[in-house]
């Protein structure tokens, strides 16, 4: 049987750095071996991500360089969200900044995902969405987008061949199609 009690003891803690995307803080702690110790945390906001199909059935991809990594990605729709914005909300309001889209249905993808509990508390939602329109985009002063249609079969084995590195992009392309494959 496994203890799923915290095995760590939080002393005290203090901010490192911050900025408007993301917070960086050091605990001191009691490690569960019973040492002292330093855990550092990233922070962020909410994670989103949607896969937003056509009427052909084509998924709407982004493609953009990412700073980071030194490295061109295609992806789809992503964002944080606001203070106070629901996932909902803030995937509806990215897809418009980033594509000019707007889309009528919508559909969860399951909940909550951690995608890096070990260094971040950062969570994601991610979202299926159709019946799109088009409107005008706004993409934010950090994004110069590419946006193509893709078939969902060829973005599926972009993914399995490890074309698509994003793991946002990577998981809901499994999600959607571990939910067809059952139907």
């Amino acid at each position: 049987m496994n203890d799923e009690s915290n095995p760590w003891k939080f002393l005290s803690s203090r901010e490192i750095y911050k900025n408007p995307w993301l917070r960086l803080r050091e605990d001191q702690v009691i490690r569960p071996d019973g040492e002292k110790g330093i855990y550092s945390v990233v922070e962020t906001r909410i994670a989103t991500g949607v896969v937003a199909f056509d009427e052909d059935d084509n998924v709407i991809m982004v493609g953009q360089y990412r700073y980071p990594l030194e490295e061109y990605s295609w992806e789809i729709i992503e964002g944080g969200a606001e203070k106070n914005e629901t996932p909902l909300e803030a995937i509806k309001r990215e897809l418009v900044e980033e594509a000019g889209i707007v889309a009528s249905e919508w559909e969860s993808l399951g909940g909550e995902i951690f995608l890096s509990d070990c260094i971040s508390s950062e969570r994601c939602f991610l979202f299926v969405a159709r019946g799109l329109q088009s409107v005008e985009s706004h993409p934010d002063g950090t994004e110069v987008l590419k946006i193509k249609k893709m078939p969902f079969n060829e973005v599926l084995e972009m993914v399995l061949n490890g074309q698509i590195k994003d793991s946002m992009t990577i998981m809901a392309i499994l999600l959607v199609n571990q939910i067809r494959s059952k139907k």
